[in-house]
C-alpha cells in the first residue's frame, strides 16, 4: 500500500463530486452509507471541493455531517480538498490573503471533526509565484498541524518540477481514462514517478462514459452537469464516435467477467506497471452497490493490456476533455 500523509491509501479511492454537486444530489444519509461502503471496501482516499455544490451543501458540509455521526471514522480517511477561488473574481487566487481565507474557513467547516490530509488549488494561480503560496501553507498550515500536507490539481509536468524546488508535493491529481491519456504523453507521469508522487487519477471511467450505461445521446440524464457545462465529447455531434470505444471495452469486460466499469478502473491501476508511478483511481460513486462494483480489484494481464493497447491506438476521441471555461494543464 501507499503512505500518504502517514496514511496507509488504498488502492482505490472515491471522488466526492456527485454527492453534492448535480441538480438533486443523492439524500444525505444515502450519501452516508455510500461513504460507509467506501471505507468498509477499502477506499479511505476521499477527494472533494468547496466548489462541489453550494456553500450550504458541498463536500465540507457532507464529510463534517458524516464524521459528527461517525467519529471513529475520521483517523481511518485519507481527505483531500480543493478550492482556493475567490468569491469576489470567480478566479483561482493563490495570494497569500485568498489562500489563508480559504483554509481558515475550510478548516472551520469541518468543526475539527476532521482534519484536511492534503489540500490543493483547484488549478494554478498564473498570477502569483508558487513559492509564494507555498510559503503560507508550508509555514502556516502544515509545520502547524493544521492540514497535513499540499498536492497539486490539473497541472502541467513544468509545474511539477518548479513546485517541488519549494515544497512536498503528497499527490498530483489528473485525469486519466481509456478517453484521456494526455498525462502519459506529457511528462506528468514521468515527472510523478521521478519525484515518488502517486497520482490520483479522476473520471478513470471517461466521467461516466465507460461503465456502458449511456448507448446513445439520449441516454444521458438532461440534468447532467455535462450537458450544462457542454462537455464536448458529450455532445450530440461527437457522442456515437465515442461510444464505439465503450463497445470494445464491453466486449474485453464480457471476456474477462467483470463489469465495463471494473476493468477501466483496474485498468487505470494497471498503467501504474508501466510508468512506475502509484497510480490510485477514485471513481466517482452515489449508491452502495456502485461502491461496491468500482472498489472490486482484479488483475489485468500483459495479454489484456496488450489488447486495450490496439484498441486505443486505434481510437480517436471527439472533442476536447473540458469546455473552454475551464482553465486545464495549468
Amino acid at each position: 500500500m501507499t503512505e500518504i500523509t502517514g496514511k496507509q491509501a488504498g488502492p482505490i479511492g472515491l471522488g466526492l463530486m456527485g454527492l453534492t454537486w448535480r441538480a438533486t444530489p443523492p439524500p444525505q444519509e444515502q450519501a452516508f452509507d455510500t461513504l460507509r461502503a467506501a471505507l468498509d471496501n477499502g477506499c479511505n482516499c476521499w477527494n472533494g471541493a468547496d466548489f462541489y455544490g453550494t456553500p450550504d451543501y458541498n463536500s465540507l458540509v457532507l464529510v463534517e455531517r458524516y464524521f459528527e455521526k461517525y467519529p471513529e471514522d475520521a483517523d481511518k480517511v485519507i481527505l483531500s480538498i480543493k478550492g482556493g477561488v475567490n468569491p469576489d473574481t470567480h478566479q483561482v487566487d493563490g495570494s497569500p490573503e485568498n489562500t489563508r481565507r480559504c483554509l481558515d474557513n475550510y478548516i472551520a467547516q469541518l468543526k475539527g471533526r476532521k482534519r484536511i490530509d492534503i489540500f490543493e488549488f483547484g488549478r494554478r494561480d498564473p498570477n502569483v509565484p508558487l513559492e509564494v503560496t507555498f510559503k503560507v501553507i508550508e509555514e502556516e498550515y502544515v509545520k502547524t498541524g493544521k492540514i497535513g500536507g499540499i498536492g497539486l490539481s490539473e497541472v502541467r509536468a513544468e509545474t511539477i518540477h518548479e513546485a517541488v524546488k519549494w515544497t512536498k508535493i503528497v499527490v498530483v491529481e489528473a485525469e486519466l481514462s481509456m478517453f484521456t491519456l494526455d498525462i502519459l504523453e506529457n511528462g506528468v507521469a514521468d515527472a510523478c514517478t521521478q519525484y515518488g508522487i502517486p497520482i490520483v487519477a479522476y473520471s478513470p471511467m471517461g466521467r461516466g462514459l465507460l461503465t456502458g450505461q449511456m448507448k446513445k445521446f439520449e441516454d444521458l440524464p438532461k440534468d447532467s452537469l455535462l450537458l450544462q457545462f457542454n462537455f464536448p465529447r458529450f455532445q450530440a455531434e461527437n457522442f456515437d464516435q465515442n461510444v464505439q470505444l465503450v463497445h470494445k471495452v464491453e466486449e474485453i469486460a464480457q471476456q474477462k467477467g467483470c463489469t465495463p466499469a471494473q476493468l477501466a478502473v483496474n485498468w487505470v491501476r494497471a498503467l501504474g506497471r508501466r510508468s512506475k508511478a502509484t497510480i490510485i483511481p477514485i471513481p466517482g460513486a452515489s449508491t452502495v452497490a456502485r461502491v461496491e462494483e468500482n472498489s472490486q480489484l482484479f488483475e489485468i494481464t500483459d495479454e489484456e493490456m496488450a489488447q486495450i493497447d490496439g484498441i486505443l491506438e486505434g481510437f480517436t476521441a471527439a472533442g476536447e476533455r473540458y469546455p473552454p471555461i475551464f482553465h486545464t494543464n495549468t
